[in-house]
């Protein structure tokens, strides 16, 4: 027996590589370049509730939590969720603290799919919800948004339903594109599933990163889609703490029962401390609600200083995202063109297409403008010698 032979793994993720946000990230250090790619602010948090954690791990809290989160956290979501969506879930059946928004999306995905199940995937989509759905054996059937605004094409989206189709991952607001749902696409989705066993998995880990007076239209606020809903939170998003790695998914008990069978296997529980400082900074709602507008005066700053250089921006309505046009500058793909910028310009961004399973090409960059005012007005110096 050839033991070489033998001992070769078969990957079960056989198409996935490093990703464009470490390579990028990786050539951004190399070349010294602004890192405008990789989601994530340049600013400290608020010291407040650094000095709660502080406080909670002297006080003691630093053993395992409860599997589905400390009772006071669950709590203050549900106060928050009520008091931002009209409807309170319930703490002990229907909420469970996640080591982040990418665990619960994974466990939501795990709790439903089984092998042949197809799941649609509205793209360009966030880079976690295939793998995620492979490694289940399930089947990602893609719908891409429309080219133009990136809204969902609701007949292409009913087309591409089937008697396997289990869910259906909606993302707003949108990363990459910035773009927002809005109250008809919710009915219209709750009439495409009426009648139909397809749950939703609704990922609003930018709820509170919306702009020009809209309402986020969370699935929450949908009486008939919330029975059929796993909605998926980001404490990282919300309070600037990306590498906290803390989030929540709402859902009613029954998807809750089998979301928490594989949350316990996955990370049991999250980290303690963190959990008992968010549960007391919870209890205040300004920090959340002034979040649209610290977020729309970043927008409104970057997008202002981008109208110097030669590129065309997209409407951001959400998120702390915004697309870049180039097409009129150069025919260079996406992904040559972006890695050309952090060498020669010394501003690191992400292509779009590999946003895309079949890596659609529309000629755009995704800038973050999460930054500092001295960040972004460095940037768009670089960028202003194009």
């Amino acid at each position: 027996m050839n033991h070489t032979q033998s001992n070769i793994l078969s990957s079960k993720l056989p198409n996935v590589g490093t990703t464009i946000f470490t390579v990028m990230s990786k050539l951004a250090q190399e070349h010294k370049a602004i890192n405008l790619g990789q989601g994530f602010p340049d600013f400290n948090a608020s010291q407040d509730i650094i000095q709660l954690v502080t406080k909670a791990m002297q006080d003691g809290y630093n053993q395992y939590a409860p599997m589905p989160g400390t009772i006071e956290l669950r709590e203050q979501i549900a106060i928050k969720t009520e008091r931002m969506y009209g409807y309170a879930p319930n703490p002990d059946t229907e909420i469970t603290v996640t080591s982040g928004g990418t665990e619960a999306l994974y466990a939501a995905i795990s709790a439903i799919v089984s092998p042949g199940d197809e799941v649609i995937v509205l793209e360009p989509c966030y880079d976690s919800y295939v793998p995620a759905i492979e490694l289940n054996g399930g089947i990602p059937v893609f719908v891409s948004l429309s080219s133009d605004d990136f809204s969902i094409n609701f007949s292409q989206l009913q087309n591409a339903i089937t008697s396997r189709t289990r869910a259906i991952i909606i993302n707003t607001p949108h990363n990459p594109t910035g773009t927002t749902l809005t109250q008809k696409d919710l009915q219209f989705l709750a009439i495409l599933l009426r009648d139909r066993n397809i749950y939703l998995i609704s990922d609003e880990v930018y709820e509170h990163i919306i702009f020009d007076g809209q309402q986020h239209q969370s699935v929450l606020r949908h009486a008939e889609l919330r029975e059929r809903s796993f909605v998926i939170s980001s404490f990282g998003k919300t309070y600037h703490v990306t590498g906290w790695k803390l989030g929540y998914c709402i859902a009613p008990r029954e998807l809750s029962t089998e979301f928490r069978k594989v949350h316990q296997y996955l990370t049991f529980s999250s980290f303690t401390p963190l959990q008992i400082a968010l549960a007391e900074y919870l209890r205040n709602p300004e920090p959340y609600e002034s979040l649209p507008q610290f977020y729309q005066q970043k927008r409104d700053f970057f997008v202002n200083l981008m109208q110097q250089t030669r590129f065309s921006l997209l409407p951001s309505r959400g998120s702390y995202f915004v697309l870049a046009s180039y097409g009129h500058i150069t025919d260079e793909s996406d992904t040559d063109y972006a890695i050309r910028l952090t060498k020669e310009i010394g501003v690191a961004t992400i292509p779009l297409s590999v946003f895309y399973n079949n890596k659609t090409d529309n000629k755009l960059l995704r800038f973050c403008y999460a930054k500092k005012e001295e960040t972004l007005e460095r940037a768009v110096e670089r960028l202003m010698k194009i």
